[in-house]
């Protein structure tokens, strides 16, 4: 065991997923967040908030800075957030005369926020990618072997015969409507983050808007209105879509896992999960994680909507906690995703089935 299965050595291959994990690594944070710092300067100069020449000196320090994570942990034990030591680092690149124009009318939660967001919406399209494959491999599924007749079953007892077509639909069309959904939240969540001290703005006066708009065009986000440092239902909400989307292959999963028992037989799976004891079994590793996922997911799901609750202007517990919930919620959805893609491909059925739906 470890603090986290999604980076185990080995446990990572089985229950992570490399390619969503990178969205949040430590160095993809860094680069976003200075991604944030040189388009906040950028845009600063458009709106006459800072001079040409001041925008121009932070963005080639941003260019030119190389900073690795262990640069920044002293600083974040103390001072609880990243940025600080991050603005430091940058105003000593950027140099005099224009150091203390680095940063200005922003504030940690604008920086940490903008960047999680960044890299949230590059993790959704893979997500979305990997949404639409799985539909496209249920679609295949079903043209292939839709007509096969199964034993239907209600409250774990047998029941009418069912097509495969049957089963299959329940298991691709809740990811249609996951699929389709997307989009809404994507509009609640992926938006600029600018609020400076209190999320007011009120730093950058009169400029305020044409800041944050020019900010977020820069960096492929939607415009925002205003600051939505304690407002956090757009997090949990993609939280909870990738809780359902865990959860509707947690069902695919546990519908395999029956359908796969000896005595059942109407799938077996290519390549599935060996026995140190048993040489001859052929475990269903993936549905099994499908539904550990699923699990998982669930269980965290109500602890990331605690983060909703934050005191007055901003609170330091519900934001961390959001940091320390949220990534596995994002990267279960990934390892969900990739493990069912896996999983279609590796199943196999009997070619014919008696007219009780009972294999032949």
């Amino acid at each position: 065991m470890s603090v986290s299965v999604f980076a185990h050595p080995f446990l990572g291959a089985l229950l992570g997923d490399a390619e969503v994990a990178a969205c949040f690594s430590a160095e993809a944070d860094i680069a976003a967040m200075l991604r944030f710092e040189a388009a906040l300067a950028q845009a600063e100069a458009e709106a006459g908030v800072i001079p040409n020449a001041a925008a121009e000196a932070i963005v080639a320090a941003v260019s030119r800075m190389r900073i690795a994570p262990s640069d920044l942990a002293g600083a974040v034990a103390r001072d609880g957030v990243v940025v600080p030591e991050l603005v430091r680092l940058l105003r000593a690149a950027v140099g005099e005369p224009h150091a203390g124009l680095a940063h200005k009318g922003s504030t940690s939660q604008d920086v940490i926020d903008t960047s999680l967001f960044l890299r949230l919406k590059a993790a959704a399209d893979i997500l979305a990618a990997r949404l639409e494959a799985l539909m496209a491999a249920f679609d295949r599924l079903d043209a292939e072997a839709g007509a096969l007749m199964l034993c239907g079953h209600t409250r774990m007892q047998r029941a009418r015969p069912v097509s495969l077509a049957h089963k299959v639909a329940g298991w691709r069309d809740p990811l249609a409507r996951h699929r389709a959904r997307l989009p809404d939240v994507a509009m609640n969540l992926f938006r600029v983050q600018l609020g400076g001290a209190v999320g007011n703005r009120a730093e950058l006066g009169a400029a305020a808007q044409a800041v944050a708009d020019g900010l977020a065009d820069r960096l492929g986000l939607l415009r925002a209105p205003r600051a939505t440092h304690a407002e956090r239902d757009g997090v949990v909400a993609f939280g909870h879509w990738c809780t359902l989307v865990c959860g509707t292959l947690g069902k695919f999963g546990a519908d395999i896992c029956l359908m796969a028992q000896n005595e059942v037989g109407e799938v077996t799976i290519a390549g599935g999960g060996g026995s140190s004891a048993m040489p001859e079994k052929n475990n269903p590793v993936a549905a099994e994680i499908l539904v550990t996922l699923a699990r998982f997911a669930a269980a965290q799901q109500g602890g990331l909507d605690q983060a909703l609750v934050h005191e007055n202007e901003r609170s330091g517990a519900a934001w961390t906690l959001e940091w320390m919930i949220l990534p596995q919620l994002v990267v279960a959805a990934g390892a969900a995703t990739r493990t069912a893609l896996a999983l279609v491909a590796a199943l196999r059925f009997p070619v014919a089935a008696d007219q009780n739906g009972s294999p032949t």
